[in-house]
């Protein structure tokens, strides 16, 4: 483990040590691991942003597509149950599908079962380009994740999937 003077200082040091300064008995510690959380978490969405970019897509878009490429054949769902994965409004995913229906990466149609109902169905094009682009994605995942051996970086999924878990209680 590196002392504190080994360690490379990056912003959140900076924002840290400030409120020491002004706040000296405000205890800091979540927000040494918050803020460099959601800085990450801003970081790496416009990674994600630019490798999805390069097919045409959103990330949210890209949710949408993959979402139905996880379900496996015959890549097929409901717009409710797109919606319910993603936790959007029904009015922000008819938008997605749109879009990507004009795109040719969807198709919606009747659902044999519910005459009321649609079904989304991943179309070949639709399938060729969310492997691509998952691909793309993992890639950029990985090149960042790089800067960790293996060991390293399973242990900080460990820690993270633990806080996570405690939080969303």
């Amino acid at each position: 483990m590196s002392t504190p003077e080994q360690r490379p200082r990056d912003a959140v040091d900076a924002v840290v040590e400030a409120w020491a300064q002004v706040r000296p008995d405000l205890d800091t510690a979540g927000m040494e691991v918050f803020g460099r959380v959601f800085r990450l978490a801003r970081a790496m969405g416009d990674r994600m942003e630019e490798a999805y970019g390069t097919y045409g897509i959103s990330r949210g878009e890209f949710d949408v597509l993959a979402t139905l490429r996880r379900g496996g054949e015959p890549y097929t769902l409901s717009p409710r149950a797109l919606s319910a994965a993603l936790m959007l409004t029904t009015g922000g995913m008819t938008g997605r599908l749109d879009k990507l229906e004009r795109a040719g990466l969807l198709r919606r149609s009747p659902d044999p079962h519910d005459r009321r109902g649609l079904q989304v169905t991943l179309t070949e094009a639709g399938l060729r380009l969310i492997d691509a682009a998952a691909g793309a994605g993992l890639t950029a995942q990985s090149e960042a994740l790089s800067v960790l051996d293996g060991e390293r970086a399973e242990r900080l999924a460990d820690l993270l999937r633990e806080l996570l878990a405690a939080t969303e209680r």
